[in-house]
């Protein structure tokens, strides 16, 4: 959309109790409802007249009136964000993205993205087609911590992608998944595409018949059952949107804390409830890949975080578990 507009739209019986702005993102196909949400705290969304708020339900012939205007373009900002820094040279720099960073500026994120900070500690970036994401040759999740690469020049930015797509990079990750896996490893090789009812979200459920759908492959391998839960390696030989999240929603082991692929918001052990985790466990932990310019392996690690570490250590204790089990798993992988 790059003009405004201005709709009206009149509630239908079918819209009563309905969230204002599910409601306008349904008559407005076009704004996302990040937009429309964006919209109605702008004061551009009006019902009978009055500015409300996006939660508000809508009563059956409402009227709503629609100023939608297009965004403000964008552009990355330079922002004094602390990184925690795992390697880097005049080519390449790996970050531990904490959970919780997006990784570049987008719809309804402009500030404390990974771009933001890295373009704040005064260095250059490979330079791609895309202004918001310099240097960005892969991604991880907002709420996926771990090891991410970017480029510092054009030359390493051209290797990096060509060896991506390759899939010559090596990347392994940690993850909890809900449910106790039989087999002690396994593979899922199910195509992944957008889902044509969530935009959101990614879906294998006969995605083959999907357009735009893309084969994927996720090995797996259990480092430990605890409680409820599955601890596992897992190694990506594709890389597509969402793919470990998909792959093991779609085996009914969805990822903790995944609550938009179907984890419960509390994951039971025994007779305890924990807490919600707040985040996907989910973290790139490793990575391997030949230097863009000097050929050599570079081989890095990044350490589970301190809040799935001790999250595994309270599921242990809630079944009367031994947390040196844990540690122990954890040494042998990382």
């Amino acid at each position: 959309m790059t003009e405004t507009q201005h709709l009206e739209i009149t509630a239908a019986t079918t819209d009563a109790g309905q969230r204002l702005d599910r409601v306008v993102a349904t008559y407005c196909p076009e704004l996302s409802r990040t937009r429309v949400q964006e919209l109605i705290a702008e004061g551009l969304v009006l019902l009978n007249g009055k500015a409300v708020k996006d939660s508000h339900k809508v009563h059956a012939s409402d009227r709503i009136e629609v100023v939608a205007q297009p965004r403000a373009p964008l552009h990355a900002e330079a922002e004094s964000i602390p990184l925690n820094v795992l390697y880097e040279d005049d080519d390449v720099v790996a970050i531990n993205k904490p959970a919780g960073m997006t990784v570049h500026a987008g719809a309804g994120n402009s500030h404390g993205t990974l771009v933001n900070a890295l373009l704040g500690r005064g260095q250059s970036l490979s330079q791609t087609a895309d202004p918001l994401r310099p240097g960005i040759v892969h991604r991880l999740d907002k709420e996926t911590s771990g090891i991410l690469l970017v480029a510092k020049s054009d030359f390493a930015h051209a290797r990096l992608a060509e060896a991506f797509r390759e899939r010559t990079i090596q990347k392994t990750y940690l993850a909890l998944v809900q449910g106790l896996l039989e087999e002690d490893r396994g593979r899922i090789k199910l195509a992944i595409a957008r889902d044509p009812s969530w935009r959101t979200r990614m879906t294998a459920k006969r995605a083959s018949l999907l357009p735009n759908s893309r084969p994927a492959r996720t090995d797996w391998q259990v480092l430990a059952r605890i409680a409820s839960a599955t601890l596992l390696e897992v190694k990506l030989h594709t890389g597509r949107t969402h793919q470990i999240r998909v792959h093991f929603s779609a085996i009914h082991h969805p990822i903790v804390g995944d609550t938009l692929y179907g984890a419960a918001g509390q994951l039971h052990a025994g007779r305890t409830s924990l807490p919600s985790l707040g985040r996907n466990f989910l973290h790139s932990a490793k990575i391997a890949f030949t230097h863009p310019r000097t050929g050599q392996l570079i081989q890095l690690t990044a350490p589970l975080p301190a809040e799935l570490h001790a999250y595994l250590e309270k599921l242990s204790a809630a079944v009367g578990g031994d947390p040196r089990r844990i540690d122990a798993a954890l040494k042998g992988f990382l």
